[in-house]
């Protein structure tokens, strides 16, 4: 089938990696794709080298090509008027996905797979159909490359620690986030600990929000009575699967977002997620609706709390084999399921 993914680039690039992923994957099964991207500049880092199968449209007003069998509107970016008229003369309607944030939230398994009539327009008649990711058998699932967990199985641990500068001893944590309220208190911790850590910082925000802590939190300025515990590496964007193998190396990862929580759970190792900020407060929910989900007990939990603002205090102190163990426990719970791609390849061949 020939598939059009279309997807706009909102911000922190976290639409365009799941967008080219959910790409890739497909057309890695077999099928052709074409990713509409209004924005397709992160690509140049994130996936230099392409894939077979996938066609990137640099999405401006008037592009058009004919269209294909699937239609995919990304988190509620609406094809333009000139394509759905496009659909409509080819006498054909497409199987129409409206792919959906990510959430554990209960309203996910209670909207997933329903239909949205289109009303109005030249498409008006015709069904979209509404496809929620999710962690559960009753939602769309996560993506998951059939090739991923061979790839993680061959990937040299010690190598990459020792070529990320980390000695055995160090504590290896790797820091994807906005700009979290508890970060001064996490650097001083790493900074003030026990065991020397090395903390590999994301590019972009991450960095910044890092220099901008250590220029502005006097808790962190140099002090002569203690030791350099501290080493901070920051990192260059990276392409996708980079991304996944520093996960893989970490005995710690801070992430955030949606793309990278989903492959922090697919590393097995321990993690912290920085939830998308919401001005309404809606983030909250969805953040306990997650951790209820993962089963986090009651120090990771409020680890959690604490570092995305939704309550007070201090960090609590982190306990890592218990958090892997909750990771690991999480992994084989979505392990057993199927991949969002295997759900969504099988619900559009029910509705062609």
């Amino acid at each position: 089938m020939h598939w059009d993914i279309f997807c706009k680039v909102i911000d922190n690039y976290g639409d365009i990696g799941v967008c080219w992923r959910l790409a890739a994957d497909l057309a890695g099964r077999g099928e052709q794709v074409r990713l509409w991207v209004d924005d397709p500049a992160a690509l140049a880092w994130m996936a230099p080298q392409g894939a077979a199968g996938v066609t990137v449209v640099h999405w401006t007003p008037g592009t058009l090509h004919p269209p294909g069998d699937v239609v995919v509107e990304a988190f509620g970016c609406d094809p333009e008027p000139g394509f759905v008229a496009a659909a409509v003369a080819r006498g054909q309607a497409p199987v129409w996905i409206n792919l959906e944030y990510l959430s554990a939230e209960a309203y996910v398994e209670r909207c997933h797979a329903l239909p949205s009539p289109v009303m109005q327009g030249p498409a008006a008649g015709w069904t979209k159909w509404f496809f929620y990711p999710g962690f559960g058998p009753a939602t769309g699932g996560l993506l998951r490359e059939p090739g991923l967990a061979a790839r993680q199985a061959g990937f040299d641990r010690a190598a990459a620690r020792a070529a990320a500068g980390a000695s055995p001893e160090e504590l290896l944590v790797n820091l994807f986030c906005y700009e979290p309220p508890a970060l001064p208190a996490l650097l001083q911790r790493l900074q003030q600990g026990s065991q020397p850590a090395r903390l590999l910082v994301a590019a972009g925000r991450s960095r910044v929000a890092v220099e901008t802590a250590f220029l502005n939190e006097i808790c962190l300025q140099p002090r002569q009575d203690l030791g350099k515990q501290l080493s901070i590496s920051y990192q260059p964007y990276v392409v996708q699967d980079a991304f996944d193998e520093r996960l893989w190396l970490a005995d710690l990862n801070f992430v955030r977002g949606e793309d990278s929580l989903v492959r922090a759970l697919w590393a097995g190792q321990p993690f912290v997620w920085h939830i998308y900020p919401q001005a309404d407060g809606a983030h909250a929910d969805k953040l306990e609706a997650f951790l209820d989900w993962l089963q986090a007990p009651a120090g990771l939990r409020q680890f959690h709390r604490v570092w995305n603002g939704t309550a007070d205090g201090p960090l609590p102190a982190w306990d890592l084999p218990a958090w892997q163990a909750c990771a690991l426990a999480a992994r084989a719970r979505l392990l057993a399921q199927p991949d969002l791609v295997t759900r969504l390849l099988g619900f559009v061949k029910e509705k062609r």
